[in-house]
């Protein structure tokens, strides 16, 4: 009894005799190569399953890593914030320092201002007085002249 495949089957393959195990073996093969590419496929899936778990844990030690960065950039920005705020309290304190110095200045530069015109006017005053008394030494030793010459 020829069937409809077999019919098919010779036509194809017209000079080659299909008996009775090449059936079975022509199973078999197709099998084996079903299976053979099952492997190749769960071969290479699994390459790539180790290949992302392997970057999945590099990933990890990555993401530990930034995070460590990122406390150690806190800590520092908490530093950084308190050494700012104790120079702005510093800078505060020179500004308000820096005004009282400026106004003691500006008195003393008053006062200075002061004692130099009552300087300048007693040294008027001593080279009138001076010339007062050299005009008193004159008219004395006139006047000594006089008496004397009398």
């Amino acid at each position: 009894m020829s069937t409809l495949r077999d019919h098919l089957l010779e036509e194809f393959f017209g000079h080659i005799r299909f008996s009775r195990l090449t059936k079975p073996l022509a199973s078999l093969i197709g099998v084996v190569l079903f299976l053979g590419f099952v492997i190749d496929r769960t071969h290479h899936y699994l390459q790539k399953l180790i290949t992302l778990r392997s970057n999945a844990g590099s990933s990890k030690g990555e993401l530990e890593q930034l995070r460590k960065e990122r406390t150690e950039l806190k800590e520092k920005e908490e530093k950084t914030a308190k050494e700012i705020k104790q120079l702005k309290e510093k800078l505060s304190c020179v500004a308000e320092n820096l005004k009282k110095v400026e106004k003691e200045a500006k008195e003393k530069e008053m006062k200075l201002e002061t004692v130099e015109g009552r300087v300048s006017s007693l040294q008027m005053q001593s080279s009138e007085l001076l010339l007062e008394y050299d005009r008193l030494l004159e008219d004395n030793q006139t006047l000594q002249n006089h008496m004397v010459g009398k």
